[in-house]
């Protein structure tokens, strides 16, 4: 049954999403509890004696020590990711200390004081910068997105994998980034007419080298140095790490020791026998290295099933590589209609954007998904159409379309539409 004031925008029980405005006259599914008269309540223990004493780093509320990032076991130590457990949070930003991570040979100890940046190559004058030089130029701060390649590769799986949002999605984290603009240390150094690409190296055991384009180190690249207000932690590259807005995270390299100017890329081990896109021809796409348009629904997501029919809000998170967020579509009957979400302000290029959606679950099967565009007109294509595109065994790039089937007990369950 439709309420008064609900207008219902496509199938499954999708509303306008002016309903978000309006939620508390659309609260009949059970989301207003009653509560006892004010001259009833007593006063909590909490406003009855003194509270914790000023600490020098604060501690989260106990109620959110669960909230952790997803470590899988590995066979190597420190060879592997971790994942933000995006199902768990809100808003656009990831705290520091659950933002993902992938090593190739663990954490590096690095004394800023001994560590150096080389810029060489094809320059006028090689230059070499200490940390603390670097903390002496002006700098900029900017809300950037940084996304495994590899993330969300479990959709080319045969059969759809059961597991929560975090798991199949969180080798992204978004934060407030605060660096020196790379392209002021390379106008420094003075580029050569015949630079075309940029070898970055970092001071892991991994040695971890890619190619870069020199025009993306001239458009928008960062040296950073702080994350979300902090000197970069260990694992995010301590005491300075390249940041590459909008690229497949494995470029942003870690550590950062080094930058040669050179004419042609290098063809590194991390950019030939991975981080290449396979083609059902069998040849592979080297540096494809920006990463598409889309979008994930979190809740409801696997692991976070319904409680009862009734008003509920579809949320999740929309980014893209090439710039702004421009519209994201949800649908609640497996793509046969679709509705547009809310985005939540700011709406950044680059960064991750929160949208909602208004729904009444009437306690039917229901099969949610989303569908994000950018304002370059790229739309999130359907699981289908991305595996179309590449061949058998492709992990890395997948910006599909994903579905959440919803049975009438309220279960989620991880399905392919």
């Amino acid at each position: 049954m439709t309420d008064a004031g609900e207008e219902r925008v496509a199938g499954g029980g999708l509303l306008h999403r002016r309903a978000l405005l309006v939620a508390g006259a659309l609260s009949t599914g059970g989301l207003v509890t009653a509560v006892r008269a004010a001259s009833q309540a007593q006063s909590p223990a909490s406003m009855r004696d003194p509270g914790a004493p000023l600490s020098g780093y604060g501690a989260r509320v106990h109620t959110s020590e669960a909230i952790q990032r997803i470590v899988p076991d590995l066979p190597f130590p420190g060879t592997g990711s971790s994942r933000t457990p995006l199902q768990l949070l809100e808003g656009t930003i990831t705290p520091n200390d659950l933002h993902f991570e992938r090593h190739h040979n663990g954490i590096p100890e690095i004394d800023p004081a001994m560590h150096e940046l080389l810029v060489h190559g094809l320059v006028r004058q090689p230059l070499l910068f200490r940390y603390e030089d670097l903390l002496r130029y002006p700098r900029e701060s900017r809300i950037l997105f940084l996304e495994c390649s590899g993330n969300s590769g479990t959709l080319a799986a045969a059969q759809p994998v059961q597991a929560s949002a975090g798991q199949l999605n969180g080798l992204i984290s978004a934060a407030e980034w605060t660096g020196v603009r790379l392209s002021t240390l390379l106008d420094e150094a003075g580029i050569a007419p015949s630079a075309r690409w940029v070898q970055a190296e970092g001071a892991d055991a991994a040695g971890m080298t890619r190619s870069i384009p020199l025009s993306l180190c001239l458009e928008d690249a960062m040296i950073a140095l702080f994350q979300n207000g902090e000197p970069l932690r260990p694992a995010q590259g301590f005491p300075m790490r390249l940041l590459l807005p909008g690229i497949e995270g494995n470029a942003s390299i870690k550590w950062l020791r080094r930058l040669k100017l050179i004419a042609a890329p290098a063809f590194s081990r991390e950019e030939t026998s991975k981080y290449s896109d396979l083609r059902p021809d069998g040849k592979a796409e080297l540096f494809s290295l920006r990463m598409g348009v889309k979008s994930i629904i979190l809740s409801p997501s696997f692991g976070l099933d319904l409680q009862g029919a009734g008003y509920r809000e579809i949320s999740g998170l929309a980014w893209s590589g090439r710039g702004r967020v421009r519209k994201v579509e949800v649908s609640a009957d497996g793509g046969a209609s679709w509705a547009e979400a809310a985005l939540g302000d700011p709406v950044l290029p680059k960064a991750l954007t929160r949208f909602r959606m208004p729904w009444r679950w009437e306690g039917g099967p229901a099969v949610l998904m989303s569908r994000a565009t950018d304002e370059t007109g790229a739309v999130q294509p359907l699981r289908a159409a991305w595996r179309a595109h590449y061949g058998a065994g492709q992990g890395y790039h997948s910006n599909a379309v994903q579905s959440w089937a919803i049975d009438s007990q309220g279960k989620v369950a991880h399905v392919y539409v």
